[in-house]
């Protein structure tokens, strides 16, 4: 096989994966919370003809040498962390962190789960829930009687019982931190899970050192650029299309050599 061909079959390959990243993006570009992915690239090794700096005779060397490519390969996926605009809501129960961290929930294998996702709702039980009605850790229970439900940006969790004057402290939501985010393991409906790669979470206070606050009422939205993710789109068809035409020119080369050898 002709090598043009084999490297050309790399880049194809290569781009595929980098538009299956863009639709993923694209397609959760109303996600709240979600963040986007970013495809990561490296090239393979190389067939060395001549090492550079090799004599070529008694009086000079190779400065370069001759170092012939062999394509490239998808070396991982990132997600990238940075923050989605709020979105206000006006719903109680609807939480934004902003900043770093992440709400954390009970999984029903009892695994804790990691969500910037804060659509909180209440379950039959009157604890706070995801979504996916996975509950909040540390679990809050919300009394049926109540009448409204604050949460401050500190997660200092209350509620407004009839005939009382003060509102009633209900627990504190807490957040995690990881030293490498994008090492968690990405598990769909919103949830990553920690990996060696991510390292231990820290739990802390929102507010307090590195971590974000928390705001009622708001969703954090996809950090998902639409026009970004459109160039690089184009980018990835254009350059589908020369590795394309690439495999054609070094198929028509061979079929050139084997016509002339008959």
């Amino acid at each position: 096989m002709n090598p043009a061909m084999w490297i050309s079959k790399t880049g194809v390959q290569a781009q595929d994966a980098k538009l299956q990243a863009i639709a993923n993006n694209l397609a959760n570009v109303n996600t709240a919370g979600f963040k986007r992915d970013r495809a990561v690239f490296t090239d393979l090794f190389y067939q060395v003809e001549q090492q550079p700096g090799a004599p070529r005779d008694a009086n000079t060397s190779s400065p370069t040498g001759v170092q012939l490519g062999n394509g490239t390969r998808l070396v991982g996926t990132q997600k990238v962390f940075s923050n989605g605009s709020l979105q206000s809501t006006g719903q109680s129960l609807d939480v934004a962190v902003v900043g770093s961290g992440f709400l954390q929930v009970t999984m029903p294998n009892g695994d804790i789960g990691y969500t910037r996702a804060g659509q909180l709702q209440l379950n039959a039980e009157g604890r706070l829930v995801n979504a996916q009605g996975l509950p909040l850790r540390p679990e809050i229970t919300v009394p049926a009687n109540a009448t409204a439900i604050s949460i401050g940006d500190n997660g200092a969790v209350s509620a407004t019982l009839p005939g009382a004057a003060a509102p009633q402290e209900l627990g504190q939501l807490t957040l995690a931190s990881f030293m490498n985010p994008a090492g968690l393991r990405a598990l769909g409906d919103n949830l990553y899970q920690e990996t060696p790669a991510s390292g231990a979470p820290t739990e802390g206070t929102p507010g307090e050192e590195a971590f974000g606050k928390l705001k009622q009422g708001a969703l954090e939205g996809s950090n998902v650029q639409v026009v970004e993710e459109m160039v690089d789109m184009i980018a990835a068809q254009r350059t589908y299309e020369m590795n394309t035409k690439v495999l054609t020119a070094a198929d028509n080369m061979l079929q050139y050599l084997a016509q002339a050898a008959r």
